[in-house]
């Protein structure tokens, strides 16, 4: 059987992507520092994310590489997490690829997560894979991400990176905070609602990465992203429909500052800020959308 290894495979990401790949007959191996919450088919190996181990010969014969590795951006943002956000993701992508250009049989392909949090946050522009990159925090540790990438990856090896925007899954990510700040009636708008939520419904995200890994054409970076972002406001908007909630409180800026730190322990800039991204790169390759509208997303997901 193929086998696909997936780096930091132990995450809702990594775990619906690993069952997306059991589905097509492929034996996914997660490399991982713990391991999997969720009752899984497929080996699992401990990893440091820093270190070479035994890890390096899972490797060999491999049907790709999928990186997903990389501490998560929900949290407050402090100085050592923002050194731990930036190192995860970096060290990890490093000591990947000496070890792929170490072995006897690397695999063919690569795919690289990235974020489509590069862009940063133009209140309005709808960026695509032509678009600048942004300034701050996010667009530092993604151009630094991307980076690692292509200095470490050896030449022989086909690279795919995917900048990523909001995955929406049934077990996992986000999504899950969401619908509680809907259930408790806190499910309007949050500040102005006119930022933008760019989202893919996470079967599209796996089916994207299978793609990059089948499809040699696939080469460089793409957007990973639905084609129809939307406001803040009408993705609550959107997620109450499918909920049957037929209210929401609108959420005003300096509540979400306070909810965040005291009560959520996250960063507030996550929902008061946002972009609008769409890949002309997927469009090109033929890629077609399951999910390309919220609403059916939301309606498969809720």
């Amino acid at each position: 059987m193929e086998k696909v290894i997936i780096f930091g495979g132990t995450g809702f990401i990594g775990l619906s992507l690993a069952n997306h790949l059991i589905e097509r007959g492929i034996k996914p191996v997660l490399v991982a520092r713990n391991t999997p919450a969720a009752k899984i088919e497929c080996d699992f190996v401990k990893w440091d994310a820093i270190s070479l181990g035994n890890w390096v010969n899972e490797l060999n014969g491999a049907k790709a590489v999928v990186n997903l590795a990389g501490r998560t951006v929900d949290c407050i943002k402090t100085p050592d997490n923002c050194d731990v956000i930036l190192r995860s993701r970096v060290d990890s992508t490093k000591i990947i690829g000496k070890a792929l250009s170490e072995i006897d049989e690397p695999p063919p392909v690569w795919v690289q997560m990235s974020t489509a949090h590069i862009y940063g946050d133009p209140p309005s522009q709808f960026c695509t894979e032509d678009s600048s990159t942004g300034y701050g925090l996010a667009p530092i540790v993604g151009k630094a991400w991307e980076k690692a990438f292509l200095d470490t990856k050896p030449a022989h090896i086909r690279g795919v990176r995917l900048r990523t925007s909001f995955v929406i899954g049934k077990n996992g990510g986000a999504l899950s905070t969401l619908k509680r700040i809907v259930k408790l009636g806190a499910g309007g708008k949050v500040a102005h609602g006119k930022q933008g939520i760019s989202w893919i419904h996470e079967h599209d995200m796996n089916e994207i990465i299978w793609q990059a890994i089948q499809n040699e054409n696939f080469n460089g970076f793409y957007i990973a992203s639905a084609p129809n972002p939307v406001s803040n406001k009408e993705f609550m908007q959107t997620l109450r429909k499918t909920m049957k909630f037929p209210f929401g409180i609108p959420t005003p800026e300096f509540l979400v500052r306070l909810g965040s730190k005291f009560v959520f322990r996250t960063d507030p800039e996550l929902v008061l800020y946002g972009r609008y991204v769409k890949s002309e790169r997927l469009e090109q390759e033929g890629f077609e959308f399951k999910f390309p509208h919220l609403y059916k997303a939301l309606e498969d997901l809720v």
